[in-house]
């Protein structure tokens, strides 16, 4: 892991949650992206609220 999670808003699609997840923990952001998809499916609008709250509290600086 490179140290703490940030956003990565120009690699992102959508707030750069995924993105930033990528780039923390050093793997491909489409396999994030898929791994978000699949929870998604599984748990509902907890996925999707667990995004926009991780979207919305972390900070984007670099």
């Amino acid at each position: 892991m490179n140290g703490r999670f940030v956003l990565n808003p120009a690699r992102g699609k959508v707030m750069g949650v995924c993105a930033g997840i990528a780039d923390w923990l050093n793997i491909d952001v489409l396999l994030v992206r898929l791994c978000m998809i699949v929870a998604t499916l599984v748990t509902g609008p907890v996925a999707v609220l667990l995004y926009i709250l991780t979207g919305w509290l972390a900070s984007d600086d670099r």
